[in-house]
């Protein structure tokens, strides 16, 4: 697919409704990057969809499976985008030419709220705010790399890159990413470390004999080269562990450093999914129903609405889950609903009326914005009465009846179930813990297991292409039906064996 052209050019009375939705937000305490937004087609549309919200992308098939996918899915009125938006400075944003101009005023006050979400929530405050002139850079690498090592062999690398692309830090973007825990200790000194016997000067030579004391200290530097593991520390980044000591060439180091990069970029929208959309949805639905919608709009604007929140049952919808969140956080703090005192009181009557005229609900709202990430911000602020009046309950599915069914309304187990969806964006931990086990060069890795057993069919896959990019088998240890299990593949066989303790603690 060709790079996508942008149309800045808004018809008079939308830029009309642009400029004024902007000072509204301004108005309101919004802090948003300067945001332009682009008028496109639904082909355009699909398009940019398919490239993760970017113009321009390097070629793959990925890209072009999933615009067959969208365009199908609007053809036959499966689905329509409503709004696109890029953290980027100057933020880029896609109207749809087919919507209605109500619509784009919607969206355009939505897109608002997630410019300003992007400009100052910590999650994102270390991110590439250039990253559609990178986007484009990797595009040119890869393309370069295609015309000299051909189609086939460069797109198969890249299905291997983009299969292990989450197997990075999700905190990485807020610590050095280079080779940390690798570089090589301080050289010690002439002695190594061996320790001395107290001696006057003159009998310095006859109680540590010179000769003596380097043969100790070369004995103790084989002992310590021996014992000290590679790398020193467990690594979260095996991304970056692969970049650095498997036998890569040049163009596939190229490849895989953007894949990474792109990984890191979209981690904090993954982090922040439910904050992101509430913030922006608490603010299109403030500003439009108080200052932009005519009242002959306003029955359109609430069907439009509703479908934004409307849940599946048993499905958690972001976009309603965060905006209720924010609005009991308001209604909480305006009054004076927390606190030591608040707490303390077990009078579900006085509970109910409390109200202390505190009026810190805007206040608080912009600090949670700016603090949190979905699995502190759930952690934080969903109580029990939030979950009560939001009816919120976990399912499981039932074999006997073959569907789903509800488990639980117990508010504990379902803000832990919830929490546990979000930690690590849903992804298993895995750690580099030893990069030459049993001193062949094979990578070693360790699934840090909070309960949730690995997929046996995703593991097995991830295996196979980490052991094609370090050339030497791979191993991992992980947890299976409650015991503990080596995994290993060497390129062409996959393996699994029973280990009666970790040799690797974390």
């Amino acid at each position: 697919m060709a790079a996508a052209r942008l149309d800045t050019r808004l018809p008079d009375s939308l830029a009309k409704a642009r400029d004024k939705i902007e000072k509204m937000a301004l108005d309101h305490g919004l802090d948003p990057f300067q945001t332009v937004f682009c008028m496109v087609d639904y082909r355009q549309m699909n398009q940019i969809a398919s490239y993760g919200g970017f113009p321009t992308r390097y070629p793959h098939w990925r890209h072009g499976m999933e615009y067959d996918r969208l365009s199908k899915s609007y053809t036959f009125g499966m689905h329509r985008i409503y709004e696109l938006v890029i953290n980027n400075d100057p933020c880029y944003a896609f109207l749809l030419e087919a919507n209605s101009e109500l619509i784009n005023r919607l969206v355009i006050a939505h897109v608002y709220g997630h410019s300003d979400f992007f400009k100052h929530n910590m999650a994102f405050a270390e991110t590439n705010r250039k990253m559609m002139d990178e986007m484009a850079n990797h595009a040119t690498q890869v393309r370069r790399s295609i015309d000299r090592h051909g189609l086939e062999r460069v797109e198969t690398f890249i299905d291997v890159c983009l299969s292990v692309e989450n197997l990075i830090d999700p905190h990485g973007l807020f610590f050095a990413r280079g080779r940390g825990s690798n570089e090589p200790p301080p050289e010690a000194d002439d002695t190594g470390g061996v320790r001395r016997l107290p001696a006057k000067g003159y009998m310095e030579e006859f109680v540590n004999p010179p000769d003596f004391m380097k043969e100790q200290a070369r004995k103790a530097a084989e002992l310590q080269a021996k014992d000290r593991r590679f790398p020193e520390r467990p690594r979260k980044d095996v991304l970056s562990f692969v970049l650095e000591h498997a036998p890569l060439e040049e163009w596939q180091q190229e490849i895989l450093e953007a894949v990474r990069d792109e990984a890191y970029y979209f981690v904090p929208q993954r982090q922040t999914k439910i904050m992101n959309e509430g913030w922006a949805t608490f603010w299109h639905s403030r500003m439009m129903t108080e200052q932009v919608l005519d009242d002959a709009e306003l029955f359109d604007y609430c069907d439009v609405h509703a479908g934004t929140l409307a849940t599946p049952p048993g499905g958690i919808n972001p976009y309603k889950i965060g905006v209720e969140l924010f609005r009991d956080i308001r209604e909480r703090w305006d009054r004076g609903m927390f606190g030591a005192e608040f707490e303390a009181c077990d009078d579900s009557t006085e509970r109910l009326h409390w109200d202390t005229g505190a009026g810190q609900g805007l206040e608080k709202i912009f600090e949670v914005r700016r603090l949190h990430t979905d699995v502190t911000f759930i952690d934080t602020f969903f109580t029990k009465d939030f979950c009560e009046r939001q009816r919120l309950y976990t399912y499981e599915f039932n074999p006997r009846s073959g569907r789903y069914e509800i488990d639980t309304r117990d508010f504990e187990a379902v803000k832990e179930k919830l929490v546990t969806q979000l930690s690590n964006s849903g992804n298993p931990e895995i750690l580099v813990v030893d990069g030459n086990f049993r001193n062949r060069g094979e990578l070693y890795l360790k699934h840090r297991f909070l309960g949730v057993e690995l997929r046996y069919d995703h593991a097995v896959e991830t295996l196979r292409n980490l052991c094609a990019l370090w050339k030497r088998p791979v191993r991992l240890e992980t947890c299976v039906d409650g015991k503990l299990k080596l995994l290993g593949h060497d390129g062409s066989d996959f393996s699994e064996e029973e280990l009666e303790a970790s040799d690797y603690e974390l």
